[in-house]
């Protein structure tokens, strides 16, 4: 295998892993959150954000940056669509999801009140756009890869 092409299976692995949680999250969490009370609800986000945090921003980081350097190496265009795509998360998560985060992580946990299941329910709309943008990165990744294994 060449280093480009272990770069990208590598970038392919980071991406899959980043998609996966975003979408267990947007599939599985939210709507099991959002069957708990009010009180219930932002004390289980806040542990669920506080865990995820680092996982989901180094992700995306590392998934880019390894699609980055699999472009550099290939110069394929499309291991840099995928870097783009993992890496837009990190834009789109300061200008749509960091508000609500922010006014969510506001809130003491256990707070009851009637704003708290609009935000959670906000939230969980928005952040559905990074697994989408993951899963693009998952489908780019391997079209490069498939690319290269054609061509001599």
């Amino acid at each position: 295998m060449t280093v480009p092409r272990l770069i990208g299976a590598i970038a392919i692995a980071i991406a899959a892993f980043f998609a996966g949680a975003a979408v267990i999250i947007s599939v599985a969490e939210q709507p099991a959150r959002l069957m708990l009370t009010e009180g219930a609800l932002l004390t289980q986000w806040k542990a669920s954000y506080a865990a995820a945090l680092p996982l989901q921003g180094t992700l995306a980081i590392l998934g880019g940056v390894a699609g980055a350097l699999a472009w550099w190496r290939a110069r394929n265009w499309r291991w840099l669509l995928g870097a783009g795509l993992m890496l837009a998360n990190w834009p789109y998560t300061l200008i749509a999801i960091m508000p609500i985060n922010d006014a969510l992580n506001a809130m003491p946990a256990g707070a009851a009140g009637p704003e708290i299941r609009p935000l959670v329910e906000r939230w969980g709309t928005v952040h559905a756009l990074r697994g989408g943008l993951g899963l693009l990165a998952v489908l780019t990744f391997p079209w490069a890869l498939a690319v290269e294994r054609r061509e001599p």
